[in-house]
């Protein structure tokens, strides 16, 4: 089957269906066409929220559609691979984040949204790269449990003050991880009137030399609202395909096209599978509705404390 063909099937299938796709912002090109929804994972699990939907499909890695089955417990949600896991969700499990709370019992846990859904239900707060420090800062306590990611940990601690206990020590995204500050210069040597933008996920020493550090739909944001026309973009390389939707009158470059700059795990979901899963109603995400329940009242506790 052709690529428009297929696309053409989606279309038809999600309108049979009742469904609606949610696409991460870092799908191909060809899933975010189909897609009804594109965004960072939150974001999409609350757009889906706010639909009459029955099947919600999540172009995106395994948390995703986990988070998105726990805010929308009574919808059928299909995962098109299910094998598509995270680096750093995977980088933490129960068992050590329960240990760092005996070890600092007074201490919140803060966990950055790409956590597996066993994970988040422990958590105290329930963050996004673009509320994660907005959080700790009004956290009464000058101690926090902060986990999976130690870039984003790092970034928060210096952009609060806060003595921030990382678990696990080394959780990392492969893609963000492996930027350095010599891809910086480069990219500033090749476009000198280009404004850098950079994920948190990055390292420290890479972040102060950007212009911008946000989250993918801040970066979204600060592209069309900016006075700026030119920018590179330290983020997954799948990135340029929503910034290029979304904010179509200017030019983006991706700071490095090395085989770091895709996520392995973001490229096993396909439009293939998005239609396979659609058409036979296969790898729907089931998890323990006490999960599911917990993981909402830790959003929904992050929704109060940054409200109030």
């Amino acid at each position: 089957m052709g690529n428009e063909d297929l696309v053409n099937e989606v279309l038809s299938l999600k309108r049979e269906r009742n469904a609606v796709i949610l696409a991460h912002n870092y799908m191909d090109y060809d899933i975010q066409v189909v897609a009804d929804f594109i965004g960072d994972s939150y974001d999409l699990a609350l757009r889906a929220m706010e639909t009459k939907a029955e099947v919600i499909v999540f172009a995106g890695v395994r948390f995703m559609a986990e988070q998105a089955k726990a805010l929308n417990y009574d919808r059928t949600v299909l995962a098109p691979d299910p094998g598509a896991g995270c680096t750093i969700a995977d980088a933490l499990n129960a068992d050590m984040l329960r240990r760092a709370r005996e070890e600092y019992p007074n201490a919140p846990v803060v966990l950055y949204v790409n956590s597996n859904a066993d994970v988040k239900a422990l958590a105290d707060y329930i963050v996004t790269s673009s509320t994660a420090i907005k959080v700790v800062k009004k956290l009464s306590s000058d101690v926090v449990i902060f986990g999976p990611d130690s870039n984003l940990a790092d970034y928060v601690a210096h952009m609060t003050g806060k003595r921030i206990i990382k678990v696990p020590p080394n959780g990392k995204c492969i893609v963000h991880a492996s930027y350095t500050v010599d891809m910086v210069r480069e990219a500033r040597a090749k476009y000198p009137g280009a404004k850098v933008m950079i994920h948190p996920e990055a390292p420290l020493n890479v972040l102060r030399m950007a212009d911008f550090v946000g989250s993918t739909n801040q970066m979204i944001e600060y592209a069309r609202d900016s006075g700026y026309d030119e920018f590179v973009v330290g983020t997954e390389i799948g990135m340029l395909n929503a910034l290029r939707i979304k904010v179509p009158n200017k030019t983006f470059h991706p700071l490095t096209t090395g085989p770091s700059a895709k996520c392995p795990f973001m490229a096993m979901v396909t439009l293939d599978k998005v239609y396979r899963s659609l058409r036979d109603m296969v790898h729907k995400v089931e998890i323990p509705k006490s999960t599911a329940d917990a993981i909402r009242e830790a959003f929904e506790r992050t929704r109060k404390l940054l409200e109030g």
